[in-house]
């Protein structure tokens, strides 16, 4: 693939190239001198209700990690981690066990059945009183979040518009760092250096094009990323800022203020634990779930080891906004592919489907039980 054909790609496939980098290559900055091991998962569209990040890098305890493994692959929702973390070695009532949740215990009941349905917590009833006891201790396997902001064409309008949610990412400082990934471009001076892009934040730019002569054959083809500007660490750990409303811009009469309220550290490790457990579940090979694999035109092509989306029919890397049954070009597989003599079971789009879970599932490593 040359450099013109990747200029031409849309903004989802520079960020599937990013998570394969970040998957592969993690952290940036190791053929720099970074020996810091630092195993991580990589997921794509995550964050809160106000902030969504392109690209979610969580650093894990390996150890703890496998025993994550016990509670399943899918994710510890909010109401599942006001229980299971908390549930106590012995039988005991649940009011007695668990911290008081803030909201009615009824729902707490209800997420206790939850949690025993997944086979993840020990329930009975006594008494006519509802008992827990934790099947396996819960993990403290989240070490860092890191949030990645994919731009390949940075110029200043983009700039602009990225700036201001870097600020709010910096204030909050609900992940550990934050990133900026854009396309090389090649000069002596990337582009990105001069725009306004918070001195907190740092700047990756990626190729196709390996660099390292240490790379080996089959990774010839994966992107490379060299690191620009490297970010500040955050304190995740203290309150941050939550920027509602920026002063306004109208001139020099416009005296409107800013708004903005705290996030208290409570909320934060929460929310990151949350986020955590979402790229758990997810990953960022996920996009089939939104794509039609299902289409006689939907293939994967090979990036060096990464498996892109590619629309036959117009002949580019689509995106999942135009990979819709809606497509004029969408053309369903026959019936006979499901059922008759495929040598994939379910056709050809079931075993892309299969193909890329198992390739999530080796970022997921089975449990020591």
């Amino acid at each position: 693939m040359t450099n013109a054909d990747a200029e031409t790609d849309p903004e989802f496939v520079f960020e599937l190239r990013t998570c394969r980098w970040a998957e592969r290559e993690w952290p940036p900055g190791a053929d720099e001198g970074d020996t810091d091991p630092r195993p991580a998962i990589v997921a794509r569209q995550l964050g809160t209700e106000r902030r969504r990040w392109d690209t979610i890098v969580v650093e894990v305890n390996p150890d703890a990690f496998r025993r994550r493994a016990n509670f399943g692959r899918r994710r510890l929702d909010s109401d599942l981690l006001d229980v299971v973390p908390h549930a106590p070695r012995d039988w005991e009532f649940y009011r007695e066990a668990l911290p008081d949740p803030g909201y009615p215990w009824r729902y707490v009941r209800e997420t206790i059945h939850r949690a025993d349905d997944r086979g993840i917590l020990d329930v009975r009833k006594r008494s006519n009183r509802i008992e827990i006891r934790r099947k396996w201790a819960y993990p403290d396997w989240v070490r860092r979040v890191v949030a990645v902001e994919n731009k390949p064409d940075l110029d200043a309008s983009a700039a602009r518009n990225l700036a201001e949610q870097l600020e709010y990412d910096v204030a909050l400082s609900l992940a550990d760092e934050v990133w900026v990934a854009t396309r090389a471009t090649g000069e002596r001076v990337e582009p990105a250096l001069l725009e306004s892009v918070p001195v907190e934040a740092g700047i990756l730019t990626l190729d196709g094009e390996a660099r390292s002569a240490s790379a080996t054959r089959a990774r010839r083809d994966d992107p490379r990323a060299t690191v620009e500007w490297f970010p500040r660490s955050l304190d995740a750990d203290a309150p941050g800022t939550r920027i509602l409303e920026r002063a306004g811009d109208g001139g020099e009469y416009d005296q409107s203020a800013a708004r903005f309220e705290y996030a208290d550290p409570e909320w934060k490790r929460a929310k990151r634990l949350e986020i955590a457990e979402r790229a758990y579940e997810k990953g960022w090979r996920s996009f089939a779930e939104t794509m039609r694999p299902d289409c006689r035109e939907f293939q994967l092509r090979r990036e060096g080891r990464t498996l892109l989306p590619w629309c036959a029919s117009k002949e580019c890397h689509q995106t999942s906004s135009e990979c819709s049954g809606s497509c004029p070009a969408f053309s369903p597989e026959p019936p006979q592919w499901r059922t008759k003599g495929w040598p994939i079971a379910g056709g050809p789009g079931k075993g892309i489907r299969k193909l890329l879970e198992e390739r999530r599932e080796r970022e997921r490593p089975s449990s020591d039980s």
